[in-house]
């Protein structure tokens, strides 16, 4: 994905503790380039949350150290890595501006945006142009695509042609999976083929990894505040309908963690706390009082790098990128 900075390395974060602020200071900011915090929080043990059974009869229940661990890198910039392209490349750019077609297939995108929406099967099979849709700064398996660089986010959130193709083929995306955009401050509402697109969206869960890189492309080129509302839609409608639950997990691990500031992270996980059953099992905070009261502030989840327990049945990001479904 790129070279490290100037021969040094920003230390790591080594636990999901280390990784997730949600539950720290108001006033901590995760726009910074920053060494993750030293202190070691201690792990909630699932006999002290709140409404808990005893420890014999609860799963052991663990968040993903690696799923948070990617999504740290990525809300922090990757701190430890610069892009090894040539700045004056483009190429996603340049791909926006119908200059270039996408690698291998040799695709517009003007194509894409006026004969592709609403042919579900074509979108639903092909795996070559969701990273030129949705650049990122980190390589993925079409090696045709290109990292985004630093000086290219800022030159494409600067091109107004480029950012409404973008805006239209997030649209496309969203009608593939049965969701509408609303306005231009990216409220979301079922769409008109919610039914059937759901059910679809419910069964095919490689499509859970593209939505999470759909996400982090959206905070990259300048529209964070898009991600919330759809996060939100998708929580109701794994957590409260019940028309999306296979993908509860992938929510709550992935999607919400994609978001940059803590506060709406944690607006979001009271809500999904406040419907999640069994709610014993809910691992994604707020840490209980009886944590509050021995100075517990960090999320909740495993203390170990790769430790085992309870997992999502979906490949962890490293692994995404192992599969031919991967975030492609």
């Amino acid at each position: 994905m790129g070279n490290l900075v100037g021969g040094w390395r920003l230390r790591e974060p080594c636990t999901v503790e280390e990784c997730d602020s949600t539950w720290g200071s108001d006033s901590e900011s995760e726009g910074r380039t920053a060494a993750c915090p030293r202190a070691r929080v201690r792990p909630w043990r699932a006999s002290e949350r709140e409404g808990s059974d005893s420890p014999e009869s609860v799963p052991k229940m663990k968040r993903s150290f690696y799923a948070a661990r990617d999504l740290y890198k990525y809300r922090h910039s990757y701190p430890n890595y610069a892009s090894g392209r040539i700045p004056n490349e483009y190429r996603n750019l340049r791909f926006y501006m119908n200059k270039i077609p996408l690698g291998p297939d040799g695709i517009y995108i003007e194509e894409i945006l006026t004969k592709w929406r609403g042919d579900y099967d074509k979108l639903e099979h092909n795996h070559t142009y969701i990273q030129w849709l949705f650049p990122l700064r980190e390589q993925g398996l079409n090696f045709y695509a290109h990292e985004l660089t630093q000086d290219e986010i800022k030159e494409f959130q600067s091109t107004r042609e480029a950012k409404r193709r973008f805006v239209a083929a997030y649209s496309l995306m969203l009608d593939f999976y049965g969701v509408k955009l609303l306005d231009k401050n990216g409220n979301v509402a079922r769409a008109a083929n919610w039914e059937q697109r759901f059910q679809h969206l419910n069964e095919s869960q490689h499509n859970y990894l593209r939505i999470t890189r759909i996400l982090k492309s959206l905070g990259e080129l300048g529209y964070e505040a898009f991600k919330a509302p759809l996060v939100r839609l998708f929580l109701e409608e794994a957590l409260v309908r019940g028309t999306l639950p296979n993908m509860q997990h992938s929510a709550l691990e992935y999607y919400v963690y994609t978001i940059r500031l803590p506060q709406t992270r944690r607006r979001l996980l009271r809500f999904a706390r406040k419907h999640y059953r069994p709610a014993r099992n809910f691992i994604w905070g707020p840490p209980s009082k009886a944590e509050r009261a021995r100075g517990g502030g960090g999320g909740g989840g495993s203390a170990g790098a790769g430790s085992s327990g309870y997992r999502a049945p979906y490949p962890t990001p490293e692994h995404h990128r192992m599969e031919e479904w991967g975030e492609t």
